[in-house]
C-alpha cells in the first residue's frame, strides 16, 4: 500500500481503503458497514422534491439532460435520453419512476441512431449547493446492461477538474454491489476513488442512498451505514474541487463500458424514486435587539 497520501491519490481505489477501508470489488460482501450516517441535529432541510403531484416532473427543480443525444453519450453508452416524456420520467402515485425502455425515436430530431430510450434528470440552472446532507430513497432496476446512477457534478462545468461525487451507482450483471465513487483531475474515470457495499435487495425494496460533504470530506453510505470516505487532505484542487457547488443527476444509462453487454428481453426496467432531501448547516441565529 502507498505510503503517502499523495501516492495513494495517484492509485485506482486506494486512498478509500487507506483512509476507512471500503471494500474491494471481491470482498464486498464479506465486510459489513460499520458506522451510522444520519442528518446531524444542526442542519436544515434546504431543498426537497417529495414527488406528490403526478405528471411530468417539476420543470422549476428538474432539467431534461439530451445535450449529447446525435453524437451519441459518453462511456459508449447505448440510450438515447429523452426530453420530457411520461413513457420515460413520470411522477406516479408518489414516486417519481424513470424507464429504460426499448425503442427508436426516429423521427426526433437529434436522434442519433439510439436503440433504447431513457431519462437523464439534473438540477442544473435550477438548484445546486456547497456542501451538505443528501439522501435519495429509491428502488433500482434489474437486468443485464442497465446502469442507473445518483450523483453530483460541479456547476462551473469542466470535468473532472470541478469534481464528481457519485453516491449511487450500480449495474445489472451485479445488482446486489452499490458503488461511491470520487473522480477529481487527480483520479477520474478508471482511476476514481471507488468504495462498495452489497445490498441484497437493493432491486426489491427502497433504500435510502446517502452522502454526506463537508469541508472536511466526503462520506457515503446505504441507510445510514457508511460504507466509504473520502477526506480532505489539502492536497489541493486536482485532489478536492469541493468546495464549490455541484447540481444532481438522476439516470439510467444503458450498456457501455460499465454497462456492459445489453439483454433486449428486461425492458421496459425503471428506478422509482421516493423523495430527494438536502440538508445544509443551519445559519447561527441572528442575535436579539437590545431593548429599546
Amino acid at each position: 500500500m502507498p505510503s503517502t497520501p499523495m501516492q495513494c491519490l495517484r492509485a485506482f481505489g486506494c486512498l478509500s481503503t487507506w483512509a476507512a477501508g471500503a471494500l474491494a470489488p471481491g470482498a464486498a460482501s464479506a465486510v459489513a458497514p460499520v458506522e451510522a450516517l444520519r442528518v446531524p441535529a444542526q442542519y436544515q432541510l434546504v431543498w426537497s422534491d417529495e414527488f406528490d403531484r403526478d405528471g411530468l416532473p417539476d420543470p422549476l427543480k428538474w432539467d431534461h439532460d439530451t445535450g449529447r443525444n446525435k453524437v451519441g453519450w459518453h462511456n459508449n453508452e447505448l440510450q438515447y435520453y429523452a426530453g420530457p416524456r411520461a413513457e420515460n420520467a413520470v411522477v406516479k402515485g408518489g414516486r417519481l419512476v424513470i424507464t429504460a425502455r426499448k425503442e427508436s425515436l426516429t423521427a426526433a430530431a437529434d436522434w442519433g441512431g439510439q436503440r433504447y430510450t431513457s431519462s437523464r434528470l439534473l438540477t442544473r440552472g435550477r438548484a445546486d449547493w456547497t456542501y451538505g446532507f443528501f439522501e435519495i430513497r429509491a428502488k433500482l432496476p434489474c437486468g443485464l446492461g442497465t446502469w442507473p446512477a445518483i450523483w453530483t457534478l460541479g456547476s462551473k462545468g469542466g470535468w473532472p477538474d470541478d469534481g464528481e461525487l457519485d453516491i449511487m451507482e450500480q449495474v445489472g450483471s451485479d445488482p446486489t454491489r452499490i458503488s461511491s465513487v470520487v473522480h477529481t483531475a487527480a483520479g477520474h474515470a478508471a482511476q476514481g476513488v471507488l468504495g462498495a457495499v452489497r445490498v441484497g435487495d437493493a432491486c426489491r425494496k427502497f433504500h435510502r442512498y446517502q452522502m454526506h460533504w463537508t469541508a472536511e470530506g466526503v462520506e457515503f453510505g446505504v441507510d445510514g451505514f457508511a460504507h466509504m470516505r473520502y477526506p480532505n487532505l489539502k492536497l489541493g484542487p486536482r485532489a478536492w474541487p469541493f468546495d464549490a457547488p455541484q447540481f444532481l443527476l438522476l439516470n439510467i444509462a444503458i450498456g457501455g463500458d460499465l454497462g456492459g453487454k445489453v439483454d433486449d428481453r428486461i425492458f421496459p426496467v425503471a428506478m422509482e424514486i421516493d423523495y430527494v432531501r438536502v440538508y445544509q448547516l443551519r445559519p447561527p441565529a441572528s442575535p436579539a435587539a437590545p431593548p429599546r
